[in-house]
């Protein structure tokens, strides 16, 4: 891969940026990006290449193209990441300051949620500090040059291509500005030379809308946003598992689809291949027939496929990527009325996981915060099943020492964006038997005497 100081030595800028494309494209980063989105939408590479074979006499193998060849890929990591981005996110980032959050962006936690989704997947985001608002960019569309000496991000390159025949579009992000660059039919031109991030623009009645100046930021404006310490993709630790669940679960449904039919044994009948043993079967399966010598002799035969020990192994390998993920067991908290502490130690892996990916968001968000000018600190509400009538029971047997904002916040059958309102409505409420009271003391003064007899 090239890096930031490659950049500050490369004579032409054009070439370079297309060369650090290319050369992203075959590192390992990439590669488990891309990966990474094939087992997320089902197109898990281990199954989806897998090819049946046969041997001939002389020990050549051709493809097996009469044998079921079911490729049952999993859907795992998609769940698996879900269900963790959900967890910490599905609440929103929440800050101390109600303003903080829109100076950062409008729809900061769509789009965070969607960038940690990515995170997990691909093995990184970038979130790019755009004026006064952020933009994300996925680790399959943004090859980033970091410092050999630091090892900060200090310049990247954005490319997107719909397809191999049409043109690439690349933009060179730099500490002093960005470049956009095409690419058509290996003929490389810039259509949009070097811009400032910042840019100052004049209304004038004579001249219009026109740029007059441009600024840049003190440090390079996109920052890193990885899924854990280790900056690797979430599918890494559990790849092998999930190949391993795949590769026997088609087994299985290749093994019961051809045992559906019934299989035959050939006296008489050395002289055939295995090929020659496979049209045999085909043929069998097309025109229920097949002509045999005078001497050879078919027998037909079923036979029950045994699963058990398959059964057994997919059940441990399910909950071995569940166990090594971290991932919630719902099958402890669905089985009856369990307790708040049965719930509070299911989700106690998953928690210590989300800690981790926690600590990765507060530092990407701190460092978009610097940009937009906000001091204040980010805040996660978890969202996880309860047993909402222990939990008020006890939230309420502490209402005597806590106030209405925490009382509020921690109920369980309350959402984050329901507690403000709740608590606008009782100021409100308030407010008003304030003023409605000394008109109540007025009337009960101006009572005749002898009113209570």
């Amino acid at each position: 891969m090239r890096t930031f100081q490659d950049l500050q030595i490369a004579g032409d800028k054009q070439a370079f940026t297309f060369d650090a494309i290319t050369d992203y494209k075959a590192s390992e980063a990439y590669k488990n990006a891309l990966e990474g989105i094939a087992y997320s939408t089902g197109k898990n590479t281990a199954i989806t290449s897998y090819q049946n074979l046969l041997y001939t006499l002389t020990g050549e193998a051709v493809p097996d193209n009469y044998s079921a060849n079911h490729k049952c890929a999993s859907n795992f990591l998609q769940r698996l990441t879900c269900q963790l981005s959900s967890y910490l996110l599905s609440n929103g980032v929440q800050f101390e300051k109600e303003e903080s959050k829109y100076k950062i962006d409008d729809d900061l936690d769509t789009k965070l949620l969607q960038a940690v989704q990515s995170a997990l997947v691909q093995g990184c985001s970038y979130g790019f500090w755009n004026n006064d608002h952020v933009d994300y960019f996925t680790a399959s569309e943004f090859c980033p040059l970091f410092d050999e000496e630091t090892g900060a991000l200090r310049a990247g390159v954005r490319f997107w291509q719909i397809s191999s025949e049409k043109p690439l579009r690349a933009t060179l992000y730099e500490e002093d500005g960005y470049t956009e660059y095409i690419k058509i039919k290996g003929e490389i031109k810039a259509l949009k030379e070097k811009t400032a991030y910042k840019l100052i623009i004049a209304h004038t009645e004579a001249d219009g809308m026109r740029i007059v100046d441009g600024q840049n930021y003190d440090r390079f404006p996109i920052v890193p946003l990885y899924p854990n310490p280790n900056k690797i993709s979430e599918l890494q630790p559990i790849k092998a598992q999930i190949d391993a669940f795949d590769l026997i679960k088609s087994g299985f449904a290749n093994d019961l689809d051809d045992a559906s039919m019934i299989y035959w044994t050939i006296n008489n009948a050395g002289g055939m291949t295995d090929i020659d043993l496979k049209k045999f079967i085909e043929r069998m399966k097309v025109v229920k027939a097949a002509a045999v010598d005078d001497e050879a002799k078919a027998e037909a035969h079923t036979i029950d496929v045994p699963y058990q020990s398959r059964e057994t192994y997919l059940n441990r390998l399910e909950k071995d990527i569940n166990k090594d993920f971290m991932a919630l067991d719902v099958e402890i908290i669905s089985s009856g009325n369990v307790t708040a502490t049965q719930i509070k130690a299911a989700y106690e892996p998953m928690s210590e996981k989300a800690d981790r990916l926690e600590a990765c968001i507060i530092e990407h968000l701190k460092a978009l915060m610097s940009f937009a000018g906000v001091d204040d600190y980010p805040k996660f509400r978890r969202s996880q099943l309860s047993n909402e009538m222990e939990q008020t029971q006890m939230i309420m047997m502490c209402a005597n020492i806590l106030d209405t904002q925490t009382i509020l916040e921690h109920l369980p059958f309350l959402t984050v964006d329901e507690v403000p309102v709740i608590l606008e409505r009782m100021q409100a409420e308030e407010a008003e038997r304030i003023v409605n009271q000394p008109m109540i003391e007025e009337e009960k003064e101006e009572e005749p005497d002898g009113a209570d007899e």
